[in-house]
């Protein structure tokens, strides 16, 4: 449990503290499990990984004010870790919503990260775009349209021990991808009270506590790699290549055949990706 922007986040901590250090960002509806596959091979290549439970979620902090969730207080959240751990950078990894999060560290504090990687989560510019110009984009976020309703949506998604968030993992997934040991950890994640409103409550300060930045700060200097699965049902594949416009030195990888949980369904493929990226970084 580590104190960090007054508030505490349940982290898994593993490798030697003296290695560089990466930190992998989980999104909704996971938790650290979400980054499981890859922490070995990470520490075995030599780096120190940290894996929070972000605010709000598993066994973390769950403050209940909606503007505790803007996303400022998410990225300073992150930013106490990289303190915690006594280091001047970091590595960056985020998925889904830990990927806007990461997004949002590298607009606000450039100077703490030697690299990010992306996994199926567009630039938030690129992503505004969409959702409003693309009739496709529109029609897959009607979810965070939904989430946005007070009280009905974390009864709907709480019913019969989260019938809801299970149906939706595994339609969503290559067939297998979530075992029933991984659905019943993330059952005994989302069950502690009062959970499932603050994961929630990402989506809702995302619309009505919106943080804007100067039009500069949406650049992304240091380098980007942005890694796709091509079959992602949330989130259409252009988006990927469009955020480039946003990174200096960025480039995507698309994996074909895989879905939004390309870290659980090619894990292998992925992390070799991971850290031959990080390893090809500028000198720590």
């Amino acid at each position: 449990m580590i104190p960090t922007n007054g508030i505490h986040l349940h982290t898994l901590c593993a490798g030697d503290k003296a290695n560089p250090l990466v930190i992998l960002l989980h999104g909704f509806p996971e938790f650290w499990k979400g980054w499981e596959n890859q922490i070995d091979d990470l520490v075995n290549a030599g780096y120190y990984v940290m894996v929070p439970d972000q605010r709000g979620y598993n066994l973390s902090s769950k403050p209940l004010n909606l503007g505790d969730y803007k996303v400022t207080n998410l990225v300073n959240d992150i930013i106490g870790l990289v303190d915690f751990a006594k280091k001047e950078k970091a590595y960056l990894a985020g998925h889904d919503w830990g990927a806007i999060v990461a997004w949002y560290l590298v607009f606000l504090k450039p100077e703490r990260f030697h690299k990010l990687l992306i996994v199926n989560v567009a630039h938030p510019v690129v992503f505004g775009s969409y959702y409003t110009k693309n009739k496709e984009q529109h029609k897959r976020s009607r979810y965070i349209r939904l989430f946005q309703i007070p009280y009905f949506p974390q009864r709907a998604i709480s019913r019969n021990n989260f019938d809801l968030l299970e149906k939706q993992l595994i339609e969503s997934s290559r067939a297998g991808t979530f075992t029933n040991e991984n659905l019943k950890a993330y059952k005994l994640a989302w069950n502690d009270p009062g959970t499932i409103n603050c994961m929630l409550n990402w989506y809702r300060a995302a619309a009505q506590r919106r943080v804007k930045l100067n039009r500069d700060q949406y650049y992304v200097s240091i380098p980007v790699l942005i890694l796709w699965g091509t079959d992602d049902k949330f989130l259409v594949t252009e988006m990927a290549t469009s955020s480039l416009k946003y990174c200096k030195n960025g480039r995507t990888e698309l994996i074909e055949g895989t879905t939004h949980w390309v870290l659980h369904e090619e894990p292998k493929k992925v992390n070799k990706m991971i850290v031959d990226f990080f390893k090809a970084s500028c000198s720590e």
